[in-house]
């Protein structure tokens, strides 16, 4: 959860509470029933000597008060946005309505070009208008930007913010995407100017905070820029802004631009900025629109985009999950108490819930229970014994996986975790199989190593002992997990273990999967083991191969083996693994030096494990 520091005096002074006769006690019981938790008492003073190790008085002594908030209300990152959600909690204020004004004469104008599609996509924008700033109003702006940078914007890699006094540039603005030794400015707390590259070196170099933020962008050919239309650069997204538009205490007019790969993100982190700090302008809780046009000449729309959405919750679903009763009326009450303004349905079976643009942690009808819970009281809900009695058990998978587990380790094998990730062609072609489509890839990828889901144990097997070559040999190794498999949807009877069909269009399947490496196959010692674990499971050799009960071996033509050793296990008359002396090429693609044999076994309760879960219950 992030912590948010913010001044004691100063909090307590926008609540409307005396330091000397308001107890922290008072506003811990405040902060519990508001849903937050104050996590730490500290000082300016005391962190810094937490750091350094050595007291400095001439840091201020100043209580501070470390708050935890939820990590999706990015409304409480700042001392603004705490104030005034504890305000109107407190009955002290009213719910606080965000309107848009128009210009004075047309609206500042952003224009994109199509180069930046290859590098930060996502452009937004707005304006706030006559505000004034007091020393702690401009350093919770500049703390707020930090928050959200380090919150929803993912370290900037998603999105970040560049804020500018407006009076200084000249609209209309320009986002481009130009070569690095293009782009010359004076960045922010510079006094030199630099092209891009330089720029990069420098920071790189350098101690500066801004380091960790150069391989966003870095590798790409051209850099996002914004220009005005004298040609100043305003900002190097994601990494800085230029000297000449910085923000100063005296600034009237700011101008806030976000840039993004993610435009919802963007949106949602505008309007953070916009909403928390809109209340000291000079018309409070106002702010002005900016066209943004795209690189056809079509306008994209006006931003920021601050209408209210609905969203409708029955009054039997909240009373029911949240464990109250209460009336209509008395839901209405509670969620303007947090913030939300709503009114009853015309047959009063539901509330129509007003969700403003801060909220965007609330997209179902479940936040506004949740909500109404909150505003009610934690602790008045009422402890209840459960009409019904139930009784907790273990997954019957789950209960054979550490039967197992257990088992395969007394017979020497260590038990290993891998990474779920990985990539197609550990699917597939590093396996010496064609790719059949049968993997879940993922959509939003962020590094090519993690692209799909797996669909074996096998890579994973074979990376661990690529990664364990300084161990002495051999190397005995297993694994108990999950695989994904695509699976069709439509499945009307999603009980069936045995089915290729999904609701959510994939399926998984709980895998065994054992390797052993030494200077010699030694198949034996994985056969061995396939017995092993046949016996605790009490599944018989089938001699006739006929029976369907029992298990028994075959040949297979699996070119992850070498040729005349992959063997298939069937069990009840099912294909259910494989095992097998690994393909020369297949141990050269995962840079294994000597020979390995794997066993790779699907379980399932029907098949492999109904005799073994009765003799445990």
């Amino acid at each position: 959860m992030p912590k948010v520091n913010i001044n004691r005096d100063s909090l307590y002074k926008a609540l409307g509470f005396d330091s000397k006769t308001y107890t922290q006690e008072q506003f811990e019981d405040l902060c519990f029933a508001f849903g937050v938790e104050l996590d730490e008492v500290t000082s300016e003073r005391e962190m810094k000597k937490n750091e350094t190790g050595v007291e400095d008085l001439s840091v201020s002594d100043d209580v501070i008060y470390k708050i935890d908030v939820s990590a999706n209300r990015y409304d409480l990152l700042c001392l603004e946005g705490i104030a005034r959600a504890l305000n109107v909690y407190n009955h002290k204020a009213s719910i606080p309505k965000y309107q848009i004004v128009p210009p004075k004469n047309s609206h500042e104008k952003l224009y994109i070009s199509k180069e930046v599609e290859s590098v930060r996509p996502v452009v937004v924008a707005g304006i706030l208008r006559d505000i004034t700033f007091t020393q702690e109003s401009y350093d919770s702006f500049i703390d707020l930007q930090e928050k959200l940078h380090a919150n929803i914007c993912k370290k900037r890699s998603l999105v970040s913010i560049g804020t500018h006094d407006l009076d200084t540039l000249s609209g209309p603005f320009y986002y481009k995407a130009l070569a690095p030794k293009d782009i010359k400015f004076v960045p922010l707390s510079q006094t030199k100017e630099y092209n891009a590259e330089e720029l990069f070196k420098f920071y790189d170099e350098s101690s500066s905070h801004l380091k960790k933020f150069l391989p966003i962008i870095k590798d790409s050919p051209v850099y996002p820029v914004i220009y005005d239309s004298k040609n100043v650069v305003c900002s190097l997204p994601p990494i800085i802004n230029g000297e000449h538009s910085k923000i100063k205490l005296s600034t009237k007019n700011v101008f806030i631009e976000v840039t993004a790969n993610d435009r919802t993100k963007a949106n949602i982190v505008l309007n953070t900025m916009l909403t928390m700090f809109s209340e000291y302008c000079k018309q409070p809780f106002t702010m002005e629109q900016v066209e943004v046009i795209d690189c056809d000449g079509k306008s994209t729309g006006l931003y920021p985009q601050i209408e209210e959405k609905q969203i409708n919750a029955q009054v039997d679903y909240i009373n029911k999950s949240a464990g109250i009763n209460i009336t209509p009326n008395d839901m209405v009450t509670l969620l303007k108490r947090m913030s939300l303004q709503s009114k009853l349905s015309n047959d009063e079976k539901s509330i129509i819930v007003d969700v403003p643009v801060t909220r965007s942690d609330i997209m179902h009808a479940c936040d506004i229970m949740e909500d109404v819970a909150i505003g009610y009281g934690y602790d008045n809900l009422k402890k209840e014994i459960p009409n019904c009695n139930t009784i907790g058990r273990v997954q019957p998978i789950n209960k054979l996986s550490e039967l197992l587990a257990n088992e395969i380790a007394l017979a020497g094998f260590t038990e290993i975790m891998t990474f779920v990730l990985c990539q197609n062609r550990d699917n597939f072609t590093a396996l010496n199989k064609a790719d059949d489509g049968s993997s879940v890839k993922i959509s939003n990828a962020v590094s090519e190593e993690f692209t799909e889901v797996r669909t074996n144990l096998v890579s994973t097997l074979l990376k661990s002992v690529s990664a364990n070559k300084a161990a002495p040999l051999p190397l005995k190794m297993f694994e108990i997990s999950d695989v994904s498999i695509k699976g069709s949807l439509g499945n009307k009877d999603l009980s069936d273990p045995n089915s290729n069909n999904s609701d959510v269009g994939a399926y998984n399947k709980r895998m065994l999967g054992a390797i052993y490496c030494n200077q010699s196959a030694k198949i034996e010692v994985i056969h061995g083991l396939l017995d092993r674990i046949m016996l605790v499971l009490d599944i018989k050799l089938d001699t006739t191969r006929s029976s369907n009960k029992g298990y028994y071996l075959e040949l297979s033509n699996d070119k992850l083996f070498l040729p005349g050793t992959g063997i298939n296990v069937i069990v009840n008359g099912k294909r259910v693994g494989h095992m097998g002396i690994v393909h020369p090429l297949v141990l050269k693609n995962y840079s294994c030096s000597f020979p390995c044999t794997i066993l790779e076994l699907e379980l399932t309760i029907d098949t492999m494990a109904h005799n073994v879960l009765l003799r445990e219950n």
